[in-house]
């Protein structure tokens, strides 16, 4: 028998026992193959530059590190108590995303999403997606009906409304989009109403033109939206990344070039390789053979995502997987798509292989809280 805060436990029924080691490895071959991949996005060009070729991956590899830290903390709290702190785990980011819009956050190239900290950056709008899906799994979870009413998906929406206008006001509309989509999958999980749903997508609609008619959204996103929508008649600079990401990837065939022999690559024709861009490496220097097994492991830490909203004690529990799994799924749908030309260009990382601190530290808190529910499944 195991004493654990207060509660006592016969052995079967010790956390650590439902550790699920699947998960775990999977987002370990994830993030190691994105410090490889990084690699080899940048040593060309650090090189030329006279720095040091490891640069990016020193700070990729101290932000794993810490993510590391963070899964074995967040595991080892109850993540029920996640619910009952559900408004400060929402709140705090939602006062960061509000402070990176005074001259305490960063700005560049127009646009205004981070706080410098020496040499790291952090990006608040990527632990809003984590507490965004906290307080909306505490929120689903109190309804009481068979399905939400639309009471309850008004408030729900009003809860990813706020952060979903401060980071499309950075301008950052691939982050809105993952909001979006994290509303959207954890209200269909909970059963809310087609008909809900459709209005909901009826007035986004009206307010994303609202926003271009205002100016809200910037020239060059609007560019992109052209490139995909109308690539004929759209600017040869809007159509330069996905014309080279695609020929980067087309490039590789069926087993690549090699590692750390792609041209596109080692000659920088990619911009952003090593964030936004960073599957146009894997495509190049792998090809065909490699892209699929790297698609087979997000494939199967989706399914485990998945399988532990299934396995889930509680609805909380439900529903936290359940939003994590549609926050980490659009990330690799709309990265992937947009290398391979099928999804327009909006700067969505890859989970655990792009280049991204913050992005690391927040997909690692969310692994910890899929380790969390599953490991405490039965008590």
């Amino acid at each position: 028998m195991d004493l654990v805060a207060g509660r006592t436990f016969p052995a079967e029924r010790r956390p650590l026992r439902h550790l699920d080691p699947v998960l775990l490895l999977v987002a370990v071959a994830l993030s190691v193959a994105g410090l490889f991949l990084v690699y080899s996005a940048t040593h060309q060009s650090l090189r030329a530059l006279g720095l040091d070729r490891l640069t990016f991956v020193k700070k990729q590899a101290t932000a794993l590190a810490l993510g590391a830290a963070a899964v074995v903390v967040v595991a080892s709290i109850d993540y029920r108590f996640a619910k009952v702190y559900a408004g400060l785990v929402y709140g705090a980011p939602v006062l960061l995303l509000v402070l990176v819009h005074t001259p305490l956050g960063a700005s560049s190239a127009g646009a205004q999403r981070w706080f410098q900290l020496g040499g790291f950056q952090l990006t608040p709008s990527e632990f809003m997606k984590v507490g965004l899906i906290v307080m909306l799994a505490a929120m689903l979870s109190e309804v009481r009906s068979e399905e939400p009413s639309l009471q309850d998906v008004l408030r729900a929406t009003a809860a990813a409304a706020l952060p979903m206008l401060l980071v499309f006001l950075q301008p950052d509309v691939g982050t809105t989009i993952v909001l979006a989509a994290i509303l959207v999958g954890m209200l269909v999980v909970a059963g809310a109403r087609v008909r809900h749903l459709l209005a909901l997508g009826l007035a986004a609609l009206v307010l994303l033109f609202g926003a271009f008619q205002l100016g809200v959204v910037k020239e060059y996103q609007l560019e992109r939206i052209t490139a995909f929508l109308d690539p004929e008649d759209a600017p040869a600079a809007a159509l330069y990344n996905r014309e080279q990401a695609e020929i980067a990837v087309g490039s590789g065939g069926l087993t690549g070039r090699g590692y750390l022999h792609g041209t596109q690559t080692n000659l920088d024709f990619v911009p952003e390789q090593h964030t936004d861009f960073i599957f146009t490496v894997v495509g190049e220097e792998f090809g065909f053979v490699g892209s699929l097994g790297l698609l087979a492991l997000f494939a199967l830490l989706l399914w485990r995502a998945v399988r532990i909203a299934f396995l889930a004690k509680d609805a909380f529990g439900t529903y936290v997987a359940a939003g994590i799994a549609a926050m980490l799924s659009l990330q690799m749908f709309v990265n992937v798509g947009m290398v391979v030309g099928i999804m327009p260009i909006t700067g969505i990382p890859l989970p655990f292989v792009s280049y991204g601190g913050s992005s690391m530290l927040a997909n690692s808190v969310a692994v910890g809280l899929l380790l969390n529910i599953h490991m405490r499944r039965l008590t």
